[in-house]
């Protein structure tokens, strides 16, 4: 599996498997032990997910080496403050059984941001954490919680699909030594991503998917992809982009697409904050 290499020198594999809304405990944990399986390093969950444990019995059933699995969880925004982060942070470790993460993330941009980046600093230099980064936040806000703590973000993970391409944004966390990471990259399977002619033609170009196609170009952009699929035949086709490069036409085809159109929320619009308010866990 191709990596990337983070501010702080870790090494993240540029490919994962991501397990939003798989809630069916039983089917989370053998997703995770097919995506071990068929050569998957890196999985993505979070608290708000309510799979954490089963990700746990997934990775300690694998028999996969510990220092080989790159797990990611995140810090959901009503436990954003100093003390609750730290509770908060032990809980997911203990569900996950797990001694350390490998990333951790601030999963969206409110609430008391600065005290929860202050325990994940204390998490992170007791080594507890290899790697921390936030998610959904635009790189303004990035870079101004690096500038004023002692430790900067090394990820940020946020929509990127062919629709919402972000690309100068990306641009702007690369050129600032934050990794941009992308969740949602077959647009939840919404905006007719699937019957795409443009990607369906590209494609045929390669004999790969149209999924295949967008990982493809999204890790030619340096950009780490995190996707969702519970289907052991997509697991293992999707891994297999290692094999093929779309080269400079096609690459322009796909920025074409771009539309600036999410899927999920606008994380800097106002109303999305007061929404957010009434979230639990």
């Amino acid at each position: 599996m191709k990596t990337v290499t983070l501010s702080n020198g870790v090494e993240m594999p540029i490919l994962g498997l991501g397990v939003y809304r798989i809630e069916d405990l039983a089917v989370c944990e053998k997703t995770v032990l097919n995506a071990i399986s068929a050569g998957y390093r890196h999985i993505d969950t979070a608290a708000l997910y309510h799979n954490e444990e089963a990700v746990g019995n997934a990775i300690r059933k694998s028999g996969a080496p510990r220092k080989e699995i790159f797990v990611t969880t995140k810090l959901w925004l009503t436990d954003n403050g100093y003390e609750s982060a730290k509770k908060a942070f032990e809980e997911s470790l203990n569900k996950l059984q797990l001694d350390y993460l490998d990333l951790y993330l601030i999963h969206a941009p409110f609430n008391d941001v600065y005290g929860a980046w202050r325990a994940i600093e204390e998490l992170y230099k007791a080594r507890k954490i290899r790697a921390i980064g936030v998610s959904n936040f635009s790189p303004d806000r990035v870079i101004d919680l690096g500038l004023y703590n002692e430790v900067a973000p090394m990820v940020n993970q946020i929509e990127i699909h062919p629709f919402l391409q972000q690309s100068k944004n990306t641009d702007y966390l690369l050129g600032n030594n934050v990794q941009p990471q992308a969740y949602s990259p077959f647009c939840a399977g919404r905006h007719d991503f699937f019957e795409n002619e443009t990607l369906r033609e590209i494609g045929a170009k390669y004999g790969k998917s149209i999924a295949q196609v967008t990982l493809r170009w999204l890790i030619q952009r340096g950009i780490v992809a995190i996707f969702k699929s519970a289907n052991k035949e997509r697991l293992v086709e999707n891994i297999n982009i290692f094999d093929f490069e779309l080269n400079a036409e096609d690459m322009m085809k796909i920025a074409e697409l771009d539309e600036n159109r999410g899927v999920y929320f606008s994380y800097d619009d106002p109303e999305v904050v007061k929404q957010f308010k009434s979230f639990g866990k």
